[in-house]
């Protein structure tokens, strides 16, 4: 027998644990079907992750500061969920404009964004810079920022060429993010990509005259760094998201947990996996690492964090009695004293499984090298019960 480390990773050398083949012929055979469970594996994470394939490399990339921040503020070091109300929805994506003009035009690519997807709200992210030095010193302190979607006057009923979004008043001598929200543009689009023709920004003096753009400037792709480099937010829901949410803080639920928490890395070794294997098995049900590590499996190239995220997993008897520390249910009661009574012949004694799933985040690049925050239910044990 070969001992796998216990990581998802184990799920792709599942043949090590096959018996040893004797012959050249059957350690290629042994190969080719090693292989072909590797695959399986990997698609079926895949398929997990909401993907049937996975993007391309983009580590050469930045992902925007917003998305980091936004990342860091739903999730922990490990991916794990904070707070499951701190997202609206359970999918951001950021797009960068297309168009990259001198003009204050925006365009952007929603090929990406599924048609089952519900759109919650979007966002138009604009780097305010500095006044130049000449109007440091200006007469005006605020001008009027207007967001209007351009029209195919050709489709639509309407004369105007384009529908006011969002206004409001931006401090001349200010500079920073400025962001409008564009909600009711990508939804149209999203119903007819065709009339995706992008949004058109107009800046106004308080008498209502408009700027030649001086007074107020954005930064562009083209002259300016990437990191001030305009963009569409978009919040979504993929209808994956578990209607139920609970309310219990994960990682509240996970310190006063009376399952033991052993460190990830004494269980990757063959000597530990053998102990687990011969003596676990008649400990109590309890909760044991399982860490995926995404660059084993060849993922660290577009994905940004986490790294990889301990998943743990349950293991353990859950014999007769069943204590209140076990957290069984009141069948899994019933079925330990039947169990132990042998009042029934072939009813086993309950399974130790997990009591408690929580969700995490994933930062990732997609194939057009737009950053994508998404987040995945069920994916951490955080308390295990006989059940």
């Amino acid at each position: 027998m070969f001992a796998c480390p216990l990581s998802f990773a184990s799920l792709l050398c599942v043949t090590a644990a096959w018996p040893a083949l004797s012959g050249r012929e059957n350690r290629f055979s042994s190969e080719g079907k090693s292989e072909e469970v590797r695959s399986a594996a990997i698609k079926r994470l895949l398929e997990v992750f909401g993907m049937e394939d996975p993007p391309a490399v983009h580590a050469h990339k930045q992902p925007p500061q917003y998305m980091l921040d936004l990342y860091n503020t739903v999730a922990d070091v490990d991916g794990v969920t904070k707070d499951p109300y701190l997202l609206e929805g359970n999918t951001v994506r950021s797009f960068f404009d297309k168009l990259r003009s001198e003009q204050v035009e925006f365009k952007f690519n929603l090929s990406t964004v599924a048609r089952s997807e519900k759109v919650l709200t979007a966002e138009l992210h604009l780097f305010k810079l500095r006044p130049q030095g000449s109007l440091t010193y200006s007469r005006h302190h605020f001008c009027q920022v207007s967001v209007y979607q351009l029209l195919d006057i050709r489709k639509t009923n309407s004369t105007q060429a384009k529908k006011l979004l969002s206004s409001r008043l931006i401090p001349v001598h200010s500079a920073g993010w400025e962001v409008f929200t564009v909600t009711q543009a990508v939804r149209s689009w999203m119903a007819d990509e065709g009339s995706n023709l992008g949004l058109h920004v107009v800046v106004r003096t308080l008498e209502g005259s408009q700027t030649d753009l001086k007074l107020i400037r954005f930064a562009s792709g083209r002259h300016h760094h990437p990191s001030k480099q305009s963009m569409l937010v978009l919040f979504t829901d993929d209808g994956r998201r578990s209607a139920a949410l609970g309310s219990i803080n994960p990682h509240e639920a996970i310190a006063t947990s009376f399952l033991s928490q052993t460190p990830v890395k004494s269980f990757r070794t063959a000597r530990s996996l053998d102990y687990s294997e011969k003596e676990l098995r008649s400990k109590p049900c309890q909760r044991l690492p399982l860490y995926v590590d995404f660059e084993e499996i060849g993922w660290s190239g577009w994905i940004v964090s986490p790294r990889g995220y301990n998943a743990y997993h349950c293991k353990g008897s859950c014999s007769f009695p069943l204590g209140q520390n076990m957290r069984p249910t009141n069948h899994a009661t019933v079925q330990s004293i039947i169990n132990a009574l042998k009042l029934i012949q072939g009813i086993e004694t309950p399974c130790c499984v997990p009591e408690q799933l929580f969700s995490i985040n994933l930062l990732y690049f997609d194939d057009d090298e737009n950053v994508v925050l998404k987040q995945y239910n069920d994916m951490v044990a955080g308390s295990c019960g006989c059940h």
